[in-house]
């Protein structure tokens, strides 16, 4: 049907059905708000189709195999033979699972689904364009709208994405068979999580990363488990390079990489001018970029509705998920860093109350984050080093999975759980975990926080044993110096 230039009207229009925009949908359905949600692509959003499920569907099926390969220690000899097409099936299986429940339930709380592309004429008006030849576009009038557009990879000179061999993580998530080579340009979680993948797939690969350690912004102590555990999947490091072109290889397969000092590259500009001697040439089948991403904020010609945007694409929001223009929100990816799905679905939420006239607000110093490398990292709330910057007088508290009883059960022991107090009241101020299932356990902590709870509250809630929870009870406990199973500070 061509829907020419008909207009229709709703309450709150959200734009974008990634965590952040189907989750201020469903919110402000069940808040009796009439709502009109605007997707492109897929329901679910790049979380969900292309992002944190299929990569953790993959990442669980691929430990999986390498536990199974690698368990000579418990007296289990085994030589799993993967089908990857088979595992990329059920991976697939899983995500329309979840993205058929999305709509589903946007349907059940009486969500508007209009797909399309959205753009502002101005301030109270979208006009939605329709993909596919004669399908047109319609404008629609809101009072209120929630921008939820999510982000997109970071292109880097030279790699640009559109096909193989140059590879963004969605491509990388589909692949139809296993490369032999490949190599990843990015040490942040994104570059991590898949290296790992690919290695316990088989393939060799080599980590290009331009700064002197994996995962920037965290602590040195975490990062030191995935690294070993890294290099004992076979992967190899380049630090401190910058790829700036890559070339079919002369009479034989693949493709080679070339990259050159990160400092030389800043100098240059970015440029490949550099002595010779000083360039690394890696040879690999495939090329995965994983430098970052940025919001998708560029396609919505948002001056028309003077909403503003930060020197990097951002869209800048108040407590209430607000911009600079009082009836328009943002959620989710587009509104900033953190960029992590469930921070998005917070603000999600908050945007659609707000709309309604509750009292709601952001409070992010709960905010959990999740790597889920091999091993895990959690955090949440202040590091030791932030406590003491904010004015606070920080005790911490540590145990090793070493010394937990169920993590020795599982043969992955590496790691430790710490927890950040103030040593005057006692109230939990940060954790950080690396060890088996961080990305659960960091739960209790982001709790912890929330409440205002002490170590005495955590240290005496009984854990049930033998389980790894009760490495977060141990911390407490040795933060307060009376630890049982590990030696006391």
């Amino acid at each position: 049907m061509v829907v020419g230039d008909v207009t229709t009207g709703t309450d709150v229009l959200v734009i974008g059905a990634g965590p952040a925009g189907y989750v201020a949908a469903i919110r402000a359905g069940q808040l009796d708000l009439d709502i009109t949600l605007v997707e492109r692509d897929a329901y679910g959003g790049t979380c969900l189709n292309y992002g944190c499920i299929p990569s953790k569907a993959l990442i669980t099926a691929t430990d999986i195999a390498h536990e199974a390969a690698t368990a000579e220690e418990m007296g289990i000899h085994a030589d799993p033979a993967i089908d990857l097409a088979g595992m990329m099936d059920w991976k697939d299986g899983v995500v329309d699972q979840l993205t058929g429940g999305v709509e589903k339930l946007c349907k059940a709380n009486q969500v508007n689904l209009l797909e399309g592309t959205a753009h502002f004429v101005d301030e109270n008006t979208v006009r939605v364009s329709h993909s596919g030849d004669g399908q047109g576009s319609e404008s629609l009038e809101f009072e209120h709208a929630v921008i939820a557009t999510g982000s997109r990879p970071i292109e880097i000179p030279n790699f640009e994405y559109g096909g193989e061999p140059v590879l963004d993580s969605k491509q990388a998530l589909a692949l139809e068979s296993v490369p032999d080579s490949l190599v990843v340009v990015g040490a942040g979680y994104i570059g991590m999580e898949l290296a790992s993948v690919f290695a316990k797939l088989g393939t060799d690969v080599t980590v290009l990363e331009m700064l002197d350690s994996i995962l920037p912004g965290y602590d040195a102590d975490l990062k030191r488990p995935v690294k070993q555990r890294a290099n004992d999947l076979g992967i190899d490091f380049e630090f401190g390079y910058t790829a700036s072109e890559w070339h079919d290889r002369d009479g034989a397969d693949g493709i080679r990489v070339v990259a050159e000092p990160a400092e030389q590259a800043a100098a240059d500009g970015g440029s490949a001018e550099t002595v010779e001697d000083e360039r690394l040439e890696l040879d690999a089948e495939k090329v995965l970029v994983a430098v970052g991403r940025q919001p998708v904020s560029d396609t919505l010609d948002l001056a028309e509705a003077g909403i503003e945007t930060n020197d990097r694409g951002f869209i800048d929001t108040d407590s209430h998920a607000r911009t600079n223009v009082d009836h328009i929100f943002a959620a989710g990816d587009v509104a900033g860093e953190p960029m992590l799905a469930h921070k998005g679905s917070a603000e999600g939420k908050v945007a659609a109350e707000v709309i309604a006239g509750e009292p709601a607000a952001l409070d992010h110093q709960a905010m959990p984050a999740a790597v889920f490398t091999d091993p895990e990292i959690g955090t949440v709330g202040m590091t030791e080093s932030e406590a003491d910057e904010a004015g606070f007088e920080p005790v911490t508290g540590q145990f090793p999975f070493r010394a937990s009883g169920r993590a020795l059960t599982t043969g992955d022991a590496d790691g430790f759980v710490k927890i950040v107090a103030d040593d005057e009241d006692g109230y939990v101020l940060g954790a950080s975990i690396v060890g088996p299932e961080a990305s659960e356990l960091i739960a209790e902590l982001a709790l912890a926080i929330e409440l205002g709870a002490t170590l005495e509250d955590v240290a005496s809630t009984v854990h049930t044993h033998p389980t790894l929870s009760e490495a977060v009870m141990e911390a407490a406990e040795n933060a307060l110096g009376h630890a049982i199973h590990t030696l006391n500070r």
